[in-house]
């Protein structure tokens, strides 16, 4: 195995694993909020965060060129401080959080959904506060949905291709990303490290699958089978 796939590999690691970090903050949290909010608005917020999973990552791709690059209407603002995305392995990261951002969502909501209300509303009456509530009730109760989600989101983030290229580009060693290092092995006529790296990236995807499969609900394996 020659070094570029190892820096390829542990890239992709880095930022499957960044992004892995970012989704259990904000994904987490925009889905506690979705499954308490109860709003006639709710729908349409639910239906613009999803928009990742059904979008074409290229389209994806093209809004955080629009937002991120130096013209852009963050980028610009950005610049100013001396910070730089478009092509960076940070602006892969943020490609990878946002694609694999509906996995956890959607996955923590119908978990926090399952949750027995009956169960918070006692530690209520014991004089649990809110926070309390969340921490020592909710979540725990709630965490297989969560890891179930959050190791989906890994394996997403890990195979981005279409966002990542766009917005971080094809630098060895920068950016240069498993998907995007297959790409060019494949144009280049490198059959030897294509098949390296497909084999590698469907090992690692298998696992995690098989992971996240344990960690469903008994209930949300039932009706997927």
């Amino acid at each position: 195995m020659n070094s570029g796939v190892w820096v390829a590999l542990l890239l992709s690691l880095k930022v499957a694993g960044w992004a892995t970090l970012l989704n259990m903050v904000f994904g987490v949290a925009a889905a506690y909020g979705l499954s308490r909010w109860r709003s006639p608005a709710r729908d349409l917020v639910d239906a613009v965060l999803t928009l990742p999973l059904v979008l074409p990552p290229t389209v994806l791709g093209y809004y955080l060129l629009v937002l991120l690059g130096r013209r852009g209407v963050f980028g610009a603002w950005l610049d100013k401080w001396g910070i730089e995305l478009v092509f960076t392995w940070q602006g892969a990261v943020i490609a990878a959080t946002i694609v694999a951002f509906p996995l956890v969502l959607k996955s923590a909501r119908a978990a926090f959904e399952n949750v027995d209300a009956q169960l918070e509303n006692a530690a209520r009456v014991l004089g649990v506060s809110e926070a309390g509530v969340f921490f020592r009730v909710t979540l725990p109760l709630a965490s297989k949905g969560i890891a179930a989600g959050v190791l989906l989101a890994f394996a997403r983030a890990l195979g981005e291709f279409g966002a990542t290229l766009m917005i971080a580009g094809n630098l060895p060693g920068r950016t240069q990303t498993l998907s995007v290092a297959i790409y060019e092995a494949v144009q280049a006529g490198d059959d030897q490290t294509a098949n390296l790296l497909v084999l590698i990236t469907s090992a690692t995807c298998i696992v995690v699958l098989l992971i996240a499969g344990r960690l469903l609900p008994k209930s949300q394996r039932r009706r997927n089978t």
